[in-house]
């Protein structure tokens, strides 16, 4: 078996040929039984967690009409305002960056803006001012309506929304996405008439990007959410293949798992493409939230290159010996730019070398020279590829990284659908910051 495997329609594929001198064939094939224990724990949901596995299958995950209902509502919205303030934190936001940033036209506005991951002054100062004379929508993302940063920033744009178009009319333009039946920001949606989606009870914030939480922004700023929900569903066909040599999920759990036994215990999500950085952060949730426990798991860390190359790379080419990379590559579709022929008479910059050649070739074999660097200087390092970004890969791409999460979480031995860490730090602010007891 090389160390490499691709799903049947070639929709992701990895490439772990920069790990075989740590990582050896034999080794992964040993923990092949493990890997299916892991995969039929998911399956019969009768593992840790298992009330929160609602995200399994993609296609189940929201209910039809209210699908169409965010459809209608967003593009209403849209030919309302000009952009839509979301505001939530981790789970409630990250998804939808992600895929917005990775999906979105470079030369088009920015039709989303995020609020309500700071409790800095200067921070909402500055959210407020730059949302300028733009007609703004809002949409608000708690299961409770009381976590602390998204709950004054809420209060602050709703007051800003209502001292531009008055109250009645403000209404029209808040949406909740939250818990179907409690919780404080749903007796609000109730009692002032606002629309409201539902955050299904068996999806943690995390693996919650393909439901309401992700879906509502998401169409409203122009993204295909039928494709999205599509690449994710048949990735979670590919997924359940047994074979190491066609199933890259498989093959990357285990060689995850497998590098963290041997002592690397950070893992360096990098990607050549800026548009990824967002995809990075919502990955650094999902990995951290769901395997940093019980004293264990990778710390997940991100980059861009070739950027990060120039502050990070010496670390990673001859820092202590604790670290591996994973590469997102996007192989195809890329815009075509070339570095220009220098005028007969100019002063030569040095660059003739690269006259004519596209930035796409560039950059492609740049992946390759830094993937062989640093694997000459002891960093292993797995690429992982799709073929494009569209809607349905990045739907694929989003539940392949959940899957595996998962399968990790259960490898480890540890829930990977809690997060009873962050409770500390939430309990503490409450109590510092006088909230009353209920």
């Amino acid at each position: 078996m090389k160390l490499g495997s691709a799903f049947d329609d070639s929709s992701i594929s990895i490439d772990a040929e920069y790990v075989k001198d740590l990582v050896s064939v034999d080794e992964i094939r040993s923990l092949g039984g493990k890997i299916s224990e892991a995969e039929n724990t998911l399956k019969s949901k009768k593992g840790k967690g298992a009330g929160f596995l609602g995200w399994l299958d993609p296609s189940e995950m929201i209910d039809p009409d209210e699908l169409v209902r965010i459809k209608n509502l967003s593009m209403w919205l849209r030919n309302e305002t000009d952009c839509l303030v979301l505001i939530g934190i981790g789970g409630s936001y990250l998804g939808a960056r992600a895929c917005y940033e990775t999906l979105r036209n470079q030369g088009e506005p920015y039709r989303l803006k995020y609020a309500g991951t700071s409790l800095a002054p200067d921070y909402h100062s500055g959210l407020l001012s730059s949302i300028g004379d733009c007609r703004f929508a809002i949409n608000i993302i708690s299961k409770s309506g009381t976590t602390t940063e998204p709950a004054i920033a809420f209060r602050l744009f709703k007051k800003e929304l209502e001292r531009r178009i008055g109250s009645e009319l403000a209404g029209s333009q808040i949406v909740a996405t939250t818990d179907k039946s409690k919780g404080t920001l749903k007796e609000m949606a109730n009692r002032e008439g606002w629309e409201s989606f539902t955050i299904p009870d068996d999806v943690g914030g995390r693996f919650s990007v393909l439901t309401p939480v992700g879906l509502f922004p998401l169409a409203y700023a122009g993204i295909d959410i039928d494709a999205l929900v599509g690449g994710a569903t048949e990735c979670a066909v590919a997924c359940r293949e047994k074979s190491f040599e066609r199933n890259p999920s498989k093959l990357y759990a285990a060689i995850r798992h497998l590098l963290y036994k041997k002592g690397l215990s950070i893992e360096l999500m990098a990607a050549f493409e800026p548009k990824l950085e967002q995809f990075i952060e919502w990955w650094k949730q999902l990995a951290g939230e769901s395997e940093g426990k019980e004293g264990q798991g990778l710390f997940p860390a991100g980059a861009i290159f070739t950027r990060d190359l120039h502050s990070l790379g010496q670390w990673i080419q001859e820092g202590p010996r604790i670290l591996f990379e994973t590469i997102l590559s996007i192989e195809s579709g890329h815009s075509e730019v070339a570095v220009p022929e220098i005028a007969e008479g100019s002063p030569d910059d040095g660059l003739n070398y690269l006259a004519g050649k596209s930035l796409s070739e560039i950059n492609i074999r740049t992946v390759d020279a830094v993937r062989e660097a640093h694997y000459e200087g002891g960093c292993p390092n797995i690429k992982i590829s799709i073929p494009k970004t569209d809607e349905y890969h990045v739907g694929a791409m989003i539940y392949f990284f959940e899957y595996v999460t998962a399968l990790c979480g259960y490898l480890a031995g540890i829930n990977p659908f809690d997060q009873p860490g962050v409770e500390v730090y939430k309990r503490n602010m409450f109590k510092t910051l006088g909230k009353p007891e209920i």
